[in-house]
């Protein structure tokens, strides 16, 4: 166990906001977490378990032992007649298990290419785009206690699914280490995931930007590969790479309201962008709602809305080649405040964000 001081994080957080872990420490397996939770000093330490820094925001430096999830690895475990489960270690990049299971001829992820993040991480916020989500997906996962070292693996119903939501964003609400519905934040360690993928693929074109791209190209029954390459450019064409410009993408919740609050809002904003979801609830595009209120390429010190898509929150000093001169995490957090802000005067619409502030 390699165990690392004053580690600058800036390379490991997207928003390449400067901060620094006190103790940093690398897990490539299982016996890493059992090395570090039987030592006297770092295993009763409080844990920060950190991915690919894709959906946190930096306020400052990381005192608690920060662990690094770079356990790897990607297989067949199992097939049968209706779907094929793959595994992936919790280490490896999201978007090229994605790649990777296509190339295999085993379909199913296309939609959710290029989610920045990994695989560990796709399970917490229970990512999801072009309209499938992970829980459309999921199979089970292998963890970690963190408190009693103990190994355990969840199945869907026990993750706790919902829109960007899992067990393990909230924290425990009782007594009893063995239930995973009592909340699982800062306590479990995600080793790794697997996934169902059905052999009856359909394409799931519901969203108009995969239907401009039938358009475009004039294909109406596209490959799965099609597919991953059209939510490809449509995420290019409208998201800023990190590794050019800072940034966690998406940064608050599309929220949801009932049809009454929609055709009250309606009324007011004929033009607001609205998706009708099967509960029979309504969600509301986030970004349209900060862009109406005019905050679109502005910023607050080195944070900025970003001009081509006003839901994306930006580092406009920092990237992951140029030198830390950019914003800082409390800039982030005063622009995303002046937006909750700004939306809920006009709208009455509290904004959630997706980024975990630490």
């Amino acid at each position: 166990m390699l165990v690392e001081n004053n580690v600058p994080l800036e390379p490991y957080n997207t928003f390449h906001i400067v901060a620094k872990a006190q103790t940093l420490i690398r897990v490539k397996s299982e016996v890493d977490v059992a090395e570090v939770l039987a030592d006297p000093v770092l295993g009763p330490a409080p844990k920060f378990v950190l991915g690919g820094g894709s959906n946190i925001v930096l306020t400052g430096d990381v005192k608690a032992v920060t662990l690094k999830v770079e356990i790897m690895g990607r297989r067949l475990v199992a097939e049968d007649d209706k779907a094929w489960i793959v595994e992936a270690g919790a280490g490896e990049s999201w978007h090229e298990v994605v790649d990777w299971t296509l190339s295999q001829g085993w379909p199913g992820l296309e939609n959710m290419a290029l989610i920045p993040g990994t695989m560990g991480a796709a399970p917490v916020q229970n990512i999801g785009a072009y309209g499938l989500e992970l829980q459309d997906r999921f199979e089970s996962l292998d963890a970690i206690d963190l408190l009693t070292g103990r190994a355990f693996t969840l199945n869907a119903s026990q993750c706790g699914f919902a829109y960007r939501d899992s067990v393990f964003k909230h924290g425990a609400t009782g007594a009893g280490a063995d239930s995973s519905h009592l909340g699982l934040k800062d306590r479990a360690l995600i080793t790794r995931v697997r996934l169902r993928l059905p052999k009856a693929w359909k394409a799931d074109l519901g969203y108009l930007d995969l239907q401009r791209k039938q358009a475009e190209t004039g294909i109406t029954a596209p490959t799965p590969r099609q597919i991953f390459d059209w939510v490809c450019e449509i995420r290019r064409a409208k998201l800023p790479d990190p590794a050019v410009i800072g940034n966690a993408g998406s940064f608050f919740k599309n929220p949801t309201v009932t049809p009454e609050q929609c055709a009250d809002i309606i009324a007011r904003e004929p033009n607001i962008v609205h998706y009708p979801m099967p509960d029979g609830t309504v969600k509301l595009a986030a970004g349209w709602l900060i862009d109406a209120c005019g905050w679109k390429g502005k910023s607050i010190g080195q944070a900025g809305v970003y001009e081509k898509q006003a839901l994306v929150l930006v580092n406009r000093g920092g990237s992951a080649t140029q030198a830390p001169a950019g914003a800082t995490g409390g800039e982030v957090m005063t622009l995303a405040r002046a937006i909750q802000t700004s939306v809920y005067e006009r709208f009455g619409i509290r904004l959630e964000p997706e980024p975990v502030v630490i």
